[in-house]
């Protein structure tokens, strides 16, 4: 493995070449479909906005939505109990939900529109979301964990690796617990390899490109 160091904004730009890269190779939908794929402490959503503001400013329309506000319902993520690291690796996400409100509208002949979030996962309810029109040429940002292996369909993935130690520095104290899932996400579908590009995100303000 080889690191090397580049700024937050370089790092930034060079997604959104990817991302530019992949539009003009022509993708087999009108949309560009993005992962930023990384554990919380990652900083996913951070380099997601700057990956945004980038391809916006360039006149990309960009919808960035977070896998956080796609999560299944409390009852089925706690239904063998809090801290189950392998439900959390499982069962958290709604991937039927991303892909019936967010990925099939944006396959080839979908309609471009696009349900921005599903549930409220602190409220435990869905979030009554209006839905939006993603127009073709458009850009799909995906950011969270756990992205990839579960079957979304991605024409650019991004995975903001972090060490062992960096990881569980990282981790809030009250998802400690769900740490082996990360492990076994390693084990099970190497993201880090699986990416398009991935960063190491130690130290967020000084990030590297790692090269397998």
């Amino acid at each position: 493995m080889h690191a090397e160091p580049i700024s937050p904004e370089r790092l930034a730009d060079r997604i959104a070449q990817l991302v530019t890269g992949a539009a003009e190779s022509g993708p087999e939908t009108p949309w560009t479909r993005v992962a930023i794929d990384g554990a919380p402490g990652s900083g996913t959503a951070d380099v997601a906005a700057a990956v945004e503001t980038l391809l916006s400013d360039a006149g990309r329309p960009v919808l960035r939505i977070s896998a956080g506000d796609f999560l299944r319902p409390r009852s089925l993520r706690l239904e063998h109990g809090r801290e189950d690291p392998d439900v959390f690796y499982t069962e958290w996400l709604d991937v039927k939900g991303l892909m019936r409100e967010v990925f099939d509208p944006l396959d080839k002949g979908g309609s471009g529109r696009v349900l921005p979030t599903l549930w409220n996962a602190e409220r435990d309810r869905a979030s009554r979301a209006q839905y939006v029109e993603l127009p073709p040429g458009g850009v799909l940002i995906l950011e969270g964990p756990l992205l990839f292996g579960v079957g979304l369909p991605f024409d650019v993935s991004v995975h903001l690796w972090l060490s062992k130690g960096a990881l569980a520095r990282r981790t809030p104290e009250a998802m400690a617990w769900s740490l082996p899932a990360y492990a076994r996400y390693d084990a099970e579908v190497d993201p880090s390899r699986a990416a398009s590009l991935t960063a190491r995100m130690d130290d967020p303000r000084h990030p590297a490109l790692l090269f397998f």
